[in-house]
C-alpha cells in the first residue's frame, strides 16, 4: 500500500535503535521514525519516549524508492502548547539588548518585495558594522 505524505496512522513500535524506531504499520509495512522526529524536545535516549510494543500515532513524511517510509511521531502529536512529557512549554524570555531594554520586535514583512528590502537593509547594516574592525586585521597581516 502506498501512503501519501501527511497521512496520520497508528502503528506499533517494532524495534528501537540508536538512530530511531521502526514502526509496524496496519498493512504490515515498516517505517522509520528518526530520533529527531520522536518528540518536540531534544532526544538523547529514545527509550525514554518509546518502548517496543507501544502503539503510537505517526505521520507519514515520505515514501521513497524501495518502499522506505519516513515517519514522524512529533508531527503527528503536534500540539504547540504541550511537550511529550505532558508539561506545557515555557517561552524563553527575550534577551535584553544593550542598555538592559528588550530589543523592539519588528513587524514581519508580508510581500516578497518587503522581505527583500528588509534583507538588504539588514545585510547592509551588518556589512557596514564589520568595516569598523577592518583596520585591525590589516595591521596584523603586515
Amino acid at each position: 500500500m502506498a501512503y501519501t505524505p501527511g497521512t496520520i496512522v497508528e502503528g506499533t513500535v517494532k524495534t528501537i535503535t540508536g538512530f530511531g524506531a521502526f514502526v509496524l504499520l496496519p498493512d504490515g509495512q515498516t517505517g522509520l521514525v528518526h530520533i529527531s522526529e520522536v518528540a518536540p524536545t531534544f532526544v538523547t535516549d529514545i527509550r525514554r519516549h518509546l518502548t517496543e510494543g507501544q502503539t503510537v500515532k505517526v505521520k507519514v513524511l515520505s515514501q521513497g524508492e524501495g518502499g522506505k517510509i519516513s515517519l514522524s511521531a512529533r508531527q503527528a502529536n503536534a500540539d504547540p502548547a504541550r511537550r511529550a512529557d505532558g508539561e506545557t512549554e515555557q517561552r524563553r524570555p527575550e534577551r535584553p539588548a544593550a542598555g538592559g531594554r528588550p530589543a523592539p520586535r519588528r513587524a514581519e514583512p508580508e510581500s516578497f518585495e518587503e522581505k527583500l528590502k528588509q534583507f538588504m537593509a539588514d545585510s547592509n547594516s551588518k556589512i557596514s558594522g564589520s568595516g569598523q574592525y577592518e583596520h585591525r586585521t590589516r595591521s596584523r597581516k603586515r
